[in-house]
């Protein structure tokens, strides 16, 4: 079954309700939403000649033509390709040529990361309104594992990963986020508070099986003031937040005079969420908050720790993420492969009908991942006697920041290009606010001249803003061991206070 049904169903059950708001606007109702994505579907068919398992991609900030061209691609039979908007321009660059999109949907204020030969469609724009005015088609019919969603991760190379998410892959995501998540009415309302080329994004498929309607902030910013207005306007609110984000919302000035009654569930993850900040956030807003563990290889759909878990909890049980969801087998193993029993930490296992189809175009990666069945997630964690999995390290050295994966090695490799610099290793620190912060420790080369901001200009110029660090920290040489292997938890442990400390350049 095509997802772009759940389109078709739900403007057949809710023909007059509410699909799609901009702030406290509507902008379509469930028949028009389904009206534009197919004839937008058509047009990529039949104008532009584009077959099924064809790639479009996808760039701009979260705006409600977002979900029309989702949709719209679809309906043609394609794959989607969502790109966070954050990204370097030579990012989303990389990532178009190696999905083979050939065209992208994109707003204005993102036409120029878009390079040729690919066909870069202005939306809203002429040929965008000329598109949802195309003869509309039905659905096109797929297999449950062909490509619905090609989801950019990174690697340990720090190089992007294409997930292969199906139709089958996406549809078990959807029927656990209502088993094990949240029931959904259609009086609800989704605000779309983080990207929607990620969770957020993903959990739209969730708001549109129940006839729930989509908000996007007219601001297209983070402003809790915005936020904090809107859901007092919209009953049954809900929306998936990283971490930092709530702790933004919990701590800004409106927060204490906010009408929060309309509230109904805010799902968080992507990130590490303190016991404090936790909470403190429940303080603020009752028992409300559920949280979710998952990746982009198996979407959303590891483990989660509902409101009802969250109520009354002790501190021990509101650290973890929660219990494997109905779809997932997970199980933690040691270095030999072996499962391990309660309490005793190894890398975290999952499978099930959500895990990915594998990585575009890398065979090798994908048979790493995913073994007998099994993807390993690469993430360190343990199980206690009641079934509650907690996070406790990561096998890869992923740093997450504000909810955003940063893989070190993509850092490092662009300091290593300045002149002066010898050797550089990049660490996450934990930060209250971030949830970890981004650290360099750099050794410069003899006689050389380096300075933080030179460095921080040269990342600027080649990653996302976010990906950049927020310290530096000069040293003579990095520790190694005795195959010169950069120690990085000897650098965790110096930034810790633990250990001995790395000479320094004054």
């Amino acid at each position: 079954m095509n997802l772009a049904y759940l389109l078709t169903r739900a403007s057949s059950i809710w023909p007059d309700r509410q699909a799609i708001c901009v702030g406290k606007n509507p902008h379509a109702t469930y028949r028009q939403f389904a009206d534009r994505a197919a004839s937008i579907g058509g047009s990529l068919r039949n104008e532009y000649g584009l077959q099924p398992g064809d790639r479009v991609a996808i760039v701009m900030k979260n705006r409600p033509e977002y979900l029309e061209a989702l949709y719209g691609i679809w309906f043609a039979g394609l794959a989607a390709v969502p790109i966070n908007a954050k990204l370097h321009e030579r990012e989303i660059a990389y990532i178009l040529e190696d999905s083979g999109a050939g065209l992208c949907f994109v707003s204005a204020d993102m036409a120029g990361s878009v390079p040729k030969p690919v066909t870069g469609i202005i939306t809203p724009g002429p040929t965008w309104l000329q598109m949802q005015q195309a003869t509309p088609i039905d659905a096109v019919a797929v297999g449950g594992n062909d490509l619905a969603w090609l989801f950019y991760t990174s690697g340990t190379t720090g190089q992007p990963k294409g997930a292969m998410l199906s139709h089958s892959n996406l549809k078990q995501m959807l029927l656990s986020f209502f088993v094990d998540v949240e029931q959904l009415e259609d009086t609800d309302n989704m605000l779309h508070l983080a990207p929607m080329s990620h969770g957020a994004g993903l959990y739209n498929l969730a708001a549109l099986q129940g006839g729930a309607n989509q908000v996007v902030p007219a601001s297209g910013q983070f402003d809790p003031a915005e936020i904090y207005a809107l859901i007092e306007h919209y009953p049954g609110s809900f929306f998936f937040a990283a971490p930092t984000m709530v702790k933004r919302l919990v701590e800004a000035p409106c927060a204490r005079t906010a009408d929060t009654s309309h509230l109904k569930n805010i799902i968080y993850g992507g990130g590490p969420m303190y016991v404090a900040d936790l909470k403190a956030a429940m303080a603020l807003f009752g028992n409300k908050l559920g949280q979710i563990y998952g990746q982009g290889e198996c979407p959303m759909t590891i483990t989660a720790l509902t409101r009802a878990m969250h109520r009354e909890a002790p501190d021990e049980r509101l650290a973890s993420v929660g219990v494997p969801h109905a779809v997932v087998e997970v199980k933690v193993i040691d270095e030999q492969g072996a499962p391990l029993p309660a309490g005793q930490v190894g890398e975290i296992c999952v499978r099930g009908e959500v895990v990915m189809q594998g990585y575009w175009n890398r065979p090798e990666a994908t048979a790493a991942a995913i073994r007998d069945g099994w993807l390993h997630t690469g993430d360190m964690g343990a199980f206690d006697d009641d079934g509650f999995l907690t996070l406790k390290d990561r096998l890869k050295d992923v740093i997450i920041s504000g909810g955003s994966n940063i893989y070190p090695r993509e850092v490092e490799e662009i300091l290593l290009t300045h002149e002066g610099v010898l050797e550089v290793s990049v660490v996450g620190h934990p930060d209250p606010e971030w949830g970890e912060e981004i650290i360099a420790f750099v050794a410069p080369k003899a006689g050389s001249a380096v300075s933080a901001e030179d460095l921080d200009r040269l990342c600027l110029e080649n990653i996302a803003r976010f990906k950049r660090p927020k310290r530096y920290i000069f040293v003579e040489s990095l520790p190694k061991n005795n195959y010169g292997k950069v120690l990085k938890t000897a650098l965790r442990d110096i930034l810790a206070g633990r250990g001995v400390s790395v000479g320094r350049k004054a």
